[in-house]
Parts: structure tokens; C-alpha cells; sequence
């Protein structure tokens, strides 16, 4: 749109907080504009396929979307729960297992279930069970927003802040693999000894318990749905559109410029990628060294490596649950470990198809990486948009790296390899590339509670029509950015109507 006519709001990125944003905005009647570098929209949503068979990158499973549960009533409001393709996952939808443990322990939906199952396991410690599945619920229940409802009062003051969850869980029980299994799913949320907050546990595992599902044939589907409803409300949402740096008029930013050129002008402007990389773009002294040094100082999590197998068809059944399995009962090891002892914990997930679920097409094993095990190749990019190689030692790095972590698989599922048609694999760069984050971190900004206040972001930054969303401002995953979008769009929405809104769609 040209300057005599701008948008109500350009947004750059179209990740599910970008593409919520765009909805939410479109549907007051706003006129929007949604830009994304790549070819396929989405960010974390984003699939491939490889021979025929699709693979998530980043969205493995969903919580919290039965009727009456959080995320449901936000996808209602999105128009997406009567389009989405969904598979209700096993009652046990994770399994923690360790080496050396033949025993499988079990997370299942429901509190009640949830609770039965693991006092199976550990009879004498159904106290503690107890007491953590009612501390879990009580902790989400101090997030307003979380359950959709409306209040003036900030949690930001909250005790809840300033727990760990590893402190918890070893206050709550002395035994050891009770902790381990309780912390067992921690690669949804990256958490680290010392400075994950319980609060974030709390939020990212009741979502899960409360129900799980997969998408069939991949998340891309959200996406792609959410794009057609802003097009239909008569927003754009351009691709291969890539945005390099912003234009001024007095204090605010007139237009966000792209790499071929381009100029979208807006009145307001809304960045769905990462506070850090958003800043690169920002003229230096246009905001103030303090702020830059703060938000560039904040800790990024870690990233992945993930290691997609195309099955032999017949050859692996189907699982309608994910395994997490780890090395021994030290399932906080693997966010920092190096190169040697790699990889000390893995997650083994068979995406949901839509034909034949008696076997699996696909495998999908995720293990954290730390980008310095990629840093020589940084100065390489490989797209769809900008297609190259990164060189034959890139290369032979994989190779490499899929071989010790299918040998770590193999303890678990010996036959893994008969199974084996052809093995793709990505690494933290892919991660860079596609999601645009500067380290490839998968879950954005670590958050600590041993100073909790340092890592939040606030939506609006010290530019006054520029904004954030997404993964960064709030908490990361599915729910956690669709909660982001209505925090950054009720900058500009009344809340309490918003809220009100979304609970009676």
C-alpha cells in the first residue's frame, strides 16, 4: 500500500502470533498487511515433505483442545476448530523412559488419570502425586489470561515468580525417578537446572494434560487456515516478502522496507520475530543504548538437532504417543551438555497421517543442540527462497551426527534401522534460516526465576507504532503464543471485550 493510503498495521513474520495477530486485528476492521521471508507461511507450523511423507518442524503435538479447555475456545474464536484435521492421542499420550529402567512410565490426559497412573507406579508416593497435580493446577490458575479471564491486577508481582522447578520437585519427593518422571517431558520447554521457573512447567505440562492431540498430516494447516480467513476479511498475507529495515517519519516508523525494495507503510507495525533480530533493523540512536543492551543481553534458549526417518512402508507401527527418553535420571543434563556425552536425551514422536495409522510413514527424533556445534558454517544460508549449499563438511557433520543419535535410539528400539527407507536431518542453522532466529533457540527468551521481572517483554517497545508477539512476550508453545497476541493486539483492543469475544465464540 503506498503512502497515501497505509495500512492500520503492517506485521512482519507470519508465525502463529503473527497470523493471530492479523485475524484478531482484521476482524475489528482494521487493514492489514502480513509479511513473511520464506515460502511457506507459518513459522514453527511449517512442514516438509520428503518422499511424499510429511514431517512437523516444530509443532509435535497440541494441548488443551477440548471443548471448554482454553486453547479450543481461542481456535473456536480463530475459526479453525471445525477446519482442523485432529487425532485424540493414546489416554498415556507421553512415556518417560531411561536406560537401564525397562519400565515405562506414563503421563496421561485428565488429572485424575494422571494421577491413578503414576500412584500405580509409585504407591508410596501418592501424597506427593497429589500434591503436585493440585499445585500445578493452582499455579495456571494465577494467570489470568490463561483461563481467558479478565483482570486489572498484574501477575507480575506474584510469588509464584520466583520458584524453580527443579527445587520444587526435589522438596516435593526424595525419590529421585518420581522427579525425573515428573520433569520427564522438559524438552517442551527447554528447562535448565537453576533457573526454570516452575510457572513455566506448570503452564506448558497442564495444557497437555488436560487433553493431547496431533495434527494429521502436519501443523501447516493452522496456517494455511488463519491466511485465508485475514485474505477473506480483506488483509494481505504476501510470502517471500523479507524485511530488512524501517523508515522514519519524526519519531515513529513510516514503512518497512524489504530486501528487493519494496515499501509497506503503515500506521502501526508489528514484529512477529524475535526482539533481538527485530532491533538489527532499528536505526542506531533511534532507541536508547539501555534498552538495546537489555534485550540484547537476555539469554536465548537452546536449539535442536532432529533427525526425520521416512519408514519402510509396514515396517514400524504406528505409536499414538510420544516417548521421551533419557540417558539416566538427570533429565536436566542435555540443555548444556557437549559433543562427547551427546545426545543425553531424545524425544521419538511418529507424526499422525491420514492414511493407513496402522504404521508409522515417519519418525521424528529431536535432540537439543547448542548452535557453537554449527557456528563455522554460520556465513551459509539454505532456503526455498535462497537456495545453496552449505559444503561437504556440513555434510559429513550430519552424517556424523545421525549416526550417534540413531545408535542412542537403538537401545530403546533395536530393529530401528530395518525400518529405515531414507534419513533427513536438520540442524540449528535450518532452525536460523526458517524460523529466523539469529542462534536458532527454539523457544526464544530463557526465562529465570531467579530474576523474573528481567525476562519479560513488554509488546510495546521505545519506538511508538512499533510492537511485539509472539514466542518472546509471554510464554512460547501453541497456547503460550496465542495468549501473546491478545496481550500485544489489546494494545490497540479493548481486553475485557476481546476476552469476552473469544469466551463466546
Amino acid at each position: 500500500m503506498n503512502e497515501e493510503h497505509p495500512y492500520d498495521f503492517v506485521i512482519i513474520g507470519s508465525g502463529l502470533g503473527g497470523l493471530e495477530c492479523g485475524y484478531i486485528l482484521a476482524d475489528e476492521g482494521y487493514s492489514v498487511c502480513v509479511l513473511e521471508k520464506n515460502h511457506q507461511l507459518g513459522g514453527n507450523l511449517q512442514v516438509f515433505s520428503r518422499e511424499k511423507v510429511a514431517f512437523d518442524t516444530g509443532v509435535h503435538y497440541i494441548g488443551g483442545l477440548e471443548e471448554g479447555q482454553n486453547l479450543y475456545q481461542m481456535f473456536k474464536y480463530f475459526g479453525l476448530m471445525d477446519k482442523l484435521n485432529l487425532v485424540k492421542m493414546d489416554a498415556r499420550f507421553d512415556r518417560i523412559t531411561f536406560n537401564g529402567d525397562k519400565q515405562e512410565y506414563y503421563h496421561a490426559q485428565g488429572y485424575d488419570a494422571f494421577a491413578k497412573s503414576l500412584i500405580e507406579q509409585f504407591p508410596e508416593e501418592k501424597g506427593a502425586i497429589d500434591e503436585y497435580c493440585k499445585t500445578v493446577q493452582e499455579i495456571c490458575a494465577h494467570f489470568p489470561l490463561y483461563n481467558l479471564e479478565y483482570s486489572q491486577e498484574s501477575y507480575l508481582e506474584d510469588k509464584v515468580l520466583g520458584i524453580g522447578v527443579k527445587e520444587y520437585l526435589e522438596n516435593l519427593t526424595p525419590n529421585k525417578t518420581l522427579q525425573a518422571v515428573l520433569a520427564g517431558s522438559n524438552m517442551l520447554y527447554a528447562g535448565i537446572a537453576g533457573k526454570t521457573p516452575l510457572y513455566v512447567h506448570a503452564l506448558i505440562v497442564n495444557t497437555y494434560i488436560e487433553s493431547s492431540f496431533r495434527c494429521v498430516d502436519g501443523g501447516a494447516q493452522i496456517a494455511k487456515h488463519l491466511a485465508k480467513s485475514i485474505r477473506k476479511m480483506g488483509g494481505q498475507v504476501l510470502k517471500r516478502t523479507e524485511i530488512v529495515r524501517f523508515e522514519y517519519d519524526d519519531k515513529r516508523i513510516s514503512c518497512a522496507v524489504a530486501e528487493d525494495g519494496q515499501r509497506f507503510y503503515g500506521e502501526n507495525f508489528i514484529s512477529n520475530i524475535h526482539p533481538q533480530d527485530t532491533l538489527d533493523m532499528v536505526e542506531d540512536g533511534r532507541v536508547r543504548k539501555a534498552y538495546v543492551n537489555r534485550i540484547k543481553s537476555l539469554e536465548n534458549s537452546v536449539s535442536a538437532f532432529i533427525l526425520n526417518i521416512v519408514c519402510k512402508p509396514g515396517t514400524f507401527e504406528y505409536q499414538n504417543y510420544n516417548y521421551y527418553h533419557h540417558k539416566d535420571l538427570d533429565v536436566w543434563k542435555s540443555v548444556d551438555e557437549d559433543a562427547d556425552t551427546w545426545p543425553s536425551s531424545y524425544m521419538f514422536s511418529t507424526p499422525a497421517h491420514s492414511q493407513n495409522q496402522k504404521y508409522a510413514k515417519g519418525i521424528i527424533i529431536l535432540a537439543y543442540m547448542k548452535y557453537s556445534e554449527v557456528k563455522q558454517w554460520e556465513n551459509s544460508l539454505r532456503t526455498v527462497v535462497k537456495p545453496s549449499e552449505r559444503g561437504e563438511g556440513y555434510e559429513q557433520f550430519k552424517k556424523g551426527k545421525e549416526e550417534v543419535l540413531l545408535k542412542e535410539v537403538e537401545k530403546k528400539f533395536p530393529n530401528i534401522r530395518s525400518c529405515i527407507k531414507s534419513m533427513y536431518s536438520s540442524t540449528p542453522l535450518t532452525y536460523r534460516d526458517y524460523i529466523g532466529n539469529s542462534d536458532g533457540s527454539i523457544y526464544g527468551v530463557v526465562k529465570d526465576y531467579n530474576a523474573p521481572l528481567k525476562t519479560f517483554i513488554t509488546p510495546k517497545t521505545k519506538i511508538p507504532n512499533l510492537y511485539l508477539t509472539g514466542q518472546n512476550i509471554n510464554l512460547h508453545g501453541i497456547l503460550g503464543v496465542s495468549i501473546s497476541s491478545l496481550v500485544t493486539c489489546s494494545e490497540f483492543i479493548d481486553k475485557k471485550f476481546l476476552l469476552e469475544k473469544i469466551r463466546k465464540a
